[in-house]
C-alpha cells in the first residue's frame, strides 16, 4: 500500500544508463540523472550470496514516490537506478499503484553492484 505524501521524506535521484567512449577507444557505462524526486524507502529482505569466494549483501527494498508522466513506461522505469547518499539501488519493476498515476512503487535491490 502506497504512503501518504508527507511520508515521503527522501530526496532521491533516479539516473538513465548510457554508454560513452573512454580515451582508449573503449565503451564505459555512465549514469545520467533523470530527475531528483522526493520517496520512501521500506527494506523488505536480506540475503547474502557466496560467488569466487566472497560474500556479498543483497538488500530488498520498496520504494514509493509520485507518479510522474517521464515513468509511464515501466520497462523504462526497471532500467534506470536509483542513487540515494552514495546508495545504489538497482531498479527491478515499476508498478503504477492501481494504475491511479498517483503513486509508483519500486522493486529495488542493493548491495550486489552500483546499478
Amino acid at each position: 500500500m502506497p504512503p501518504s505524501i508527507g511520508s515521503l521524506r527522501y530526496r532521491l535521484r533516479l539516473q538513465s544508463r548510457s554508454t560513452a567512449q573512454d580515451t582508449s577507444g573503449g565503451q564505459v557505462n555512465t549514469w545520467s540523472d533523470i530527475a531528483t524526486v522526493w520517496g520512501d524507502i521500506q527494506p523488505l529482505t536480506g540475503a547474502k550470496q557466496v560467488s569466487a569466494q566472497a560474500v556479498h549483501a543483497e538488500v530488498t527494498h520498496h520504494v514509493f514516490i509520485r507518479w510522474q508522466p517521464q515513468f509511464a513506461n515501466p520497462q523504462a522505469v526497471a532500467a534506470m537506478r536509483l542513487v540515494f547518499n552514495g546508495r545504489y539501488f538497482n531498479i527491478h519493476a515499476a508498478i503504477n499503484e492501481g494504475e491511479g498515476n498517483r503513486f509508483l512503487t519500486l522493486l529495488t535491490s542493493e548491495g550486489l553492484n552500483d546499478g
